[in-house]
């Protein structure tokens, strides 16, 4: 496999595990501090899987790319589920700004 072929096989794995963090961060606030079973276990899945994830990109892309691409999904979708489940308002600001945040994401993914 090429040096090509091997970087963007870790593309995919690093969207995923973004999408993971914002799973485990919704299931932590479902949780209600861990004292709900199903939140609970789909928070520590999540953040284990979320983690590898990342960790695996790393070893093509590099760190600094590589944690603002994660944080950046997690942080959209979390945005997005929160303002979808009514638990932040929507307005055009934020939809603006998170316009922002995804032109940034792949920003980074086109200068890597």
């Amino acid at each position: 496999m090429s040096a090509l072929s091997t970087l963007e096989a870790h593309w995919p794995v690093l969207v995923v595990s973004g999408i993971l963090e914002a799973v485990w961060a919704a299931a932590l606030a479902a949780s209600d501090r861990f004292r709900r079973l199903v939140p609970t276990v789909v928070f520590v899945v999540a953040l284990a899987a979320s983690m590898a994830g990342l960790a695996y990109a790393m070893t093509a892309i590099p760190t600094g790319t590589a944690y603002a691409v994660w944080v950046g999904i997690g942080a959209l979708l979390a945005v997005v589920w929160s303002m979808v489940s009514g638990a932040e308002k929507v307005t055009r600001v934020r939809v603006l700004l998170l316009l922002g945040l995804v032109l940034c994401v792949v920003g980074l993914k086109v200068v890597a």
